[in-house]
């Protein structure tokens, strides 16, 4: 199979991984295609570094199986791996080296041909020491080690935290651009940075995945289970959470509110008859699209409550 035959670069079906008789993943499954970008979420502890650590091949599975651009990445490591490019949350660098000395030995790593290492060098020539560069900075040399021998896949780990909004701009322009010609799983803690550069969203929590659809499948997550409701002349809150079939009511601006369905429920009859019947003056009735937060809130927050 050739690269550009391979349309799923990354096949990771069951992965589980215990610490003695701790699970740190459990039975996690995702699948890239060429040109995506993966968003890929939990809160900590939900087992997204092991699960990229084992994507990378740095951590052995207990269970499960990996495949990148269709090699076995158990049976055929070297090859599996050389397809991929990694920034962990705290770039690999050589703080006494320059910037050209650094790339150049990241692409030797590589086995990146002498020709072709030239012409990746061009983009990060730099005589500066690394450990004179700025946060920003060294988080680009990062990134131009992870991608210097042209993977198929790159993973980035946290690739913004620490940096200025100037700085967190580029370095989401450069994965925008990874994202055109690479496979990229895009961990982070920003989730703005996930809705604005990412096509799909995963979603861990405690070992698990509890989430897995695009953005466009996010946004109606609470399809059919909330409502937003614009009345001229509202009631409160609590007065519209106390109608049979609603879980819970909260005020999105003076006269819409975010009304979420109990499960089983549709009370949605129910609230343009009392709308009439009070005179609430109702102007809106429309299904309410999710935000990033409020799913991952729905999800990794919800069961943890006492």
């Amino acid at each position: 199979m050739t690269d550009q035959a391979a349309e799923i670069t990354v096949s990771a079906q069951g992965l589980s991984r215990r610490f003695g008789a701790h699970t740190a993943v459990d039975d996690v499954s995702l699948e890239l295609k060429r040109g995506e970008i993966l968003g890929f979420l939990g809160p900590n502890g939900a087992g997204k570094t092991t699960t990229m650590q084992m994507l990378t091949g740095n951590l052995a599975p207990s269970h499960g199986a990996i495949s990148i651009c269709g090699v076995d990445l158990f049976e055929h490591p070297t090859a599996a791996k050389a397809r991929i490019g990694y920034l962990p949350e705290t770039p690999p660098l050589y703080r006494e080296l320059t910037v050209r000395e650094y790339v150049d030995l990241a692409a030797r790593l590589h086995r990146v041909v002498k020709s072709a290492r030239a012409a990746a060098l061009d983009d990060a020539v730099a005589k500066q020491l690394i450990g004179t560069l700025s946060k920003g900075y060294q988080q680009r040399v990062g990134l131009a080690q992870a991608v210097v021998h042209r993977p198929d896949v790159v993973i980035l780990d946290e690739p913004t935290i620490g940096l200025d909004p100037n700085q967190i701009r580029e370095i989401r322009g450069l994965i925008r651009e990874l994202g055109a010609n690479h496979s990229v799983i895009l961990s982070t803690h920003i989730l703005p940075e996930v809705e604005s550069v990412c096509d799909r969203v995963q979603i861990l929590h405690h070992g698990c995945t509890v989430f897995s659809d695009s953005i466009a499948g996010l946004k109606q997550f609470h399809g059919g289970r909330m409502v937003l409701l614009g009345l001229r002349h509202p009631p409160a809150a609590s007065e519209l959470a106390g109608i049979s079939g609603v879980a819970r009511a909260e005020a999105a601006s003076e006269t819409v509110f975010r009304v979420s369905f109990a499960n089983g429920a549709d009370p949605t009859d129910e609230l343009v008859r009392r709308a009439v019947r009070e005179s609430w003056g109702l102007y809106q009735l429309a299904p309410a699209q999710s935000s990033l937060e409020d799913v991952f809130v729905h999800l990794t927050q919800k069961e943890d409550q006492p």
